[in-house]
């Protein structure tokens, strides 16, 4: 086998030189394809001897596989996993970009390796395969140790010793690995930048025979050489630097789940979480509560490490009361501060459980009516055509303006006229394309309403941002009018509180659609959505949702409804009637409960053909009450296949069991008739009437049980 594996690539070596040196190329590229890998070598055509350099190079690649082979025969004998490194040995030179010092020519210190800008699959992949693998939070330290024996240099390479008042320029002479710190020296003559502080080699001196001359490697910015001989150094610190920053909290090592995989519990949300605030995809207030949380906890966390040392140091008298009920307070507090940030780092509950609302909506007042009681109408136009003008004038500002104490404003676009509003005024948008920088707030009752067809007078949001719209006034109108999203955080439309009406509208969706938050009122009749990649509306829980004639479609799920709430929380009032849900790729309808849904689930001695049969009757009943049209694929709630979870089991996530009911197939649409029972039951729907329900991905209707 191996003189035939020998034979052929001396064949394709020679095909490769003739075809090459045919077309004339100053360089050839000699490929050799082999099962297991692929060797690239270049070959000089200028020093290419007759077959000579061909028997040379054959020999040259088939001795690399020996050496490979060997080295991997090495690595299974010693258990060891060499995959630490992250570049191509083979290839010379650095291959991290330099950072130049922001002092410029002021400074004296040399550049340093650029690290910081490491996309989200680069750190994952470091910290799941080479650092932390499955680690338990008590051997965090012990695993890093040893990543970082294995990549960094034990000695002679430099570094900028960076703190919050000077960075200075010292050299490595060794590493204490399990301590994570380095031995080092100043650099000669001495190499800073101070920041509201004196330094010279002898302060120097003194503040590192403090330290023992030892420093936290964290600290430590590895000074760029184009040689790249310390490449993996300078990203072992910095994933050192970013763990202990960004991931460790002084309070895991002391978790109650200390037997759990550390990685996947904590050290994977919490990175998920970093990249998606770094990337503007987390609601700037949910941000902010998160860095308070942090604070609070570590804060809490200190207390009660104080508190418990205190006790612990004077062990020979009897804790008194007062310390044993301080104590317990603390460890309560602390445990609250620890389920909420679980919480928002976690994907699944940031947004179901996480986020009350926005800093910036919130300090939105409501101005109320004016104090000279006058009402004013606001156009939108940036320009516009004598019969638009006339026509506006004719249709709607003559009978708007009919009394004396109404007077017109004009504006260039929608954010400048919806700020300027009190309550009781008018917006009238004139045709056009507005796009709009920052979120619109309706803190006020006032009526929005497009001169024209939804398509002619469409507001486009185009940067980042929290949200699209927000509602949060008493009576707030809109009509006519198409907004087109592009990454709104929290959705297209958030109804946070009070009343809207929607009529005619067209909503284009890129992230989130419309939320009607708890104690929230929408009506929204014959309007258009589309594009949301999650639900294309959320109803939570006490919150009132009437939806008419409205077409949903091209969403992730058409309609979700929040049935979380706890006792001092009331059930969503929604009717549905004569809408279109089509062409969403999971449910049409889904409604999220606590539970694990067993009580849903179709009982194992029964078949689904016999719970139909006992069903008949009422089943009959309860679908009546659900009309469709003759097209539509089904137009009820569907419960759980019987095989969907027989076992009973589920994936586990923090303590929850998550499960999803399926929609039964068209031959079996009897037996839903129990999950219709529950929804009426619970009084969810107060009319659920000529809804059409056609293409839904997962089908027509489920239960997600959290």
């Amino acid at each position: 086998m191996e003189q035939e594996a020998q034979e052929n690539t001396t064949a394709a070596v020679r095909v490769s030189c003739r075809t090459t040196k045919e077309s004339g190329d100053d360089m050839t590229d000699i490929v050799v394809a082999d099962l297991d890998s692929y060797v690239n070598v270049e070959l000089s055509t200028e020093n290419n001897a007759a077959g000579h350099n061909v028997l040379d190079i054959t020999q040259a690649l088939f001795q690399n596989e020996d050496e490979a082979q060997e080295g991997e025969s090495d690595d299974d004998e010693d258990g060891d996993d060499s995959g630490t490194d992250h570049f191509n040995a083979d290839k010379s030179g650095t291959q991290l970009q330099r950072c130049e010092r922001q002092g410029g020519a002021n400074s004296n210190l040399p550049d340093t390796l650029q690290t910081g800008h490491l996309l989200f699959y680069e750190r994952f992949k470091a910290f799941q395969d080479y650092i932390l693998g499955d680690c338990k939070p008590s051997e965090v330290k012990d695993f890093t140790a040893d990543y970082l024996e294995k990549v960094v240099e034990t000695c002679d390479w430099q570094a900028v010793w960076s703190t919050d008042v000077f960075d200075v320029l010292v050299e490595v002479c060794d590493v204490d690995f399990p301590d994570l710190k380095a031995c080092v020296k100043p650099v000669l003559p001495l190499q800073f930048e101070a920041r509201g502080c004196e330094l010279n080699e002898e302060t120097m001196n003194t503040l590192l025979e403090a330290t023992q001359h030892k420093l936290p490697l964290q600290e430590l910015q590895v000074v760029y050489e184009e040689s790249g001989d310390f490449d993996q150094t300078a990203l072992a610190i910095e994933h050192l630097r970013f763990f202990y920053k960004h991931i460790w909290r002084q309070w895991d090592e002391e978790d109650e789940d200390d037997d759990f995989d550390y990685f996947v519990r904590c050290v994977e949300p919490r990175l998920r979480l970093y990249y998606d605030m770094l990337e503007d995809r987390v609601p700037s207030g949910l941000v902010v509560e998160y860095q308070s949380l942090l604070e609070n906890c570590l804060q809490c966390f200190q207390q009660f490490l104080a508190l418990r040392s205190s006790l612990s140091s004077d062990s020979d008298s009897e804790p008194d009361n007062v310390s044993m009920v301080e104590g317990l307070k603390l460890c309560d507090q602390l445990e609250t501060f620890k389920r909420k940030l679980h919480i928002i780092e976690n994907p699944l509950l940031r947004y179901v459980l996480g986020y009350k609302g926005n800093n910036r909506q919130q300090s939105v007042q409501c101005r109320g009516l004016r104090a000279s009681g006058i009402k004013v109408v606001h156009v939108v136009t940036a320009s516009c055509t004598s019969f638009q003008l006339q026509s506006l004038l004719h249709d709607r500002l003559l009978p708007q303006c009919s009394s004396e104490d109404t007077e017109i404003q004009f504006h260039r676009d929608p954010v400048s006229a919806v700020d300027s509003c009190y309550q009781g005024d008018v917006v009238i948008i004139l045709p056009g394309n507005y796009s709009v920088t920052s979120s619109i707030f309706l803190p006020d009752s006032i009526s929005i309403e497009g001169f024209g067809l939804p398509d002619e007078v469409v507001i486009e949001k185009k940067n980042k941002g929290d949200s699209f719209v927000e509602s949060t006034g008493g009576d707030i109108r809109m009509s006519n009018i198409k907004f087109i999203q592009h990454d709104a955080i929290e959705g297209i439309l958030c109804v946070r509180q009070g009343n809207l009406t929607m009529e005619n509208c067209v909503m284009q969706c890129e992230t989130t659609g419309v939320i009607v938050r708890a104690s929230a009122h929408l009506t929204m009749n014959m309007c258009d959505l589309y594009g949301s990649k999650g639900a294309g509306i959320e109803i939570y829980p006490g919150s009132v949702c009437s939806l008419v004639g409205n077409g949903i479609h091209h969403c992730k799920d058409g309609i979700l409804i929040k049935d979380f709430a706890d006792e001092l929380d009331v059930m969503p009032s929604i009717t549905m009637e004569n809408n279109v849900i089509h062409n969403n790729e999971g449910y049409g309808v889904i409604l999220v409960k606590t539970g694990n849904g067993k009580d849903q689930k179709v009982p194992q001695d029964k078949s689904e053909e016999d719970l139909a049969r006992e069903d008949a009757g009422q089943t009959a009943e309860h679908l009546s009450s659900i009309s469709t049209t003759p097209s539509s694929t089904s137009s009820s709630v569907s419960t759980e296949n019987s095989n969907n979870g027989a076992d009973g089991d589920a994936t586990a996530t923090s303590g929850r069991k998550w499960q999803f009911c399926r929609q039964l197939s068209r031959n079996k649409e009897a037996s839903c008739s129990r999950a219709v029972q529950n929804l009426m039951d619970h009084e969810i729907f107060v009319s659920i009437q000529g809804n059409q329900f056609r293409r839904n991905g997962m089908g027509d209707f489920g239960t997600f049980f959290c």
